[in-house]
C-alpha cells in the first residue's frame, strides 16, 4: 500500500509499514536528517516537525496518521540556504553547543512565535517544555527568543 507524504511542500510516496514512525522516514529514505531520533518515546523534542502548522514528535507519528498532512521539517525553515531571523538570533546568541536538541526546538519555537509573537519570559520558558537540552540551562534560548520576537516587533 503506497502512503502519500507532503514533506516540506513535496509529495512523496512510500511503500513502508503504514505504522512506521515518520522520523524514519524523513531520515533514511528522504535524507532529511534534521530531525533527531533521539528517545523514540516522545519526550525529548528532538524529532519534533511542524504537520498542519503544529509540533508533533516524528518519533511516535505514524506515517499513515501523517498521509495527507502538511509536514514541514528544520530543513524548511530556511530561504534557499538563508536561516531564518529566528535561526539567525539563535546562531547570534551562541545557543547551539551539541546540536542534537536544535532543529527540534528551532521548529517548536517557529510555530509558538507564530501564535505568540511577542511572548513573555515566562511564554517562552512553557514553550520550551517538552524540547530537552542537555548542554545549556536554556537561559541563552530564551533571551534569543525574546531578541528575536523584540526585534520582528520592530524594537531591536
Amino acid at each position: 500500500m503506497s502512503i502519500s507524504l507532503t514533506i516540506n511542500g513535496e509529495t512523496h510516496a512510500t511503500n513502508r509499514d503504514p505504522l512506521t514512525p515518520l522520523v524514519d522516514v524523513l531520515r533514511d529514505d528522504l535524507a532529511l536528517t534534521g530531525a533527531k531520533a533521539v528517545c523514540r518515546e516522545g519526550f525529548c523534542g528532538a524529532c519534533t516537525v511542524l504537520m498542519d502548522g503544529q509540533p508533533v514528535v516524528s518519533c511516535l507519528l505514524p506515517i499513515a496518521s501523517a498521509a495527507g498532512r502538511d509536514i514541514r521539517t528544520v530543513e524548511a525553515l530556511s530561504d534557499g540556504g538563508e536561516l531564518s531571523p529566528l535561526q539567525k538570533a539563535l546562531e547570534q546568541h551562541d545557543v547551539v553547543q551539541c546540536g542534537m536538541c536544535f532543529p527540534g526546538m528551532t521548529v517548536a519555537l517557529t510555530s509558538f512565535l507564530a501564535s505568540n509573537p511577542n511572548p513573555t519570559r515566562e511564554q517562552v520558558k512553557q514553550s520550551l517544555v517538552g524540547n530537552i537540552c542537555r548542554c545549556t540551562g536554556y537561559e541563552r534560548i530564551i533571551d534569543a527568543v525574546l531578541a528575536h520576537a523584540q526585534a520582528m516587533q520592530g524594537g531591536g
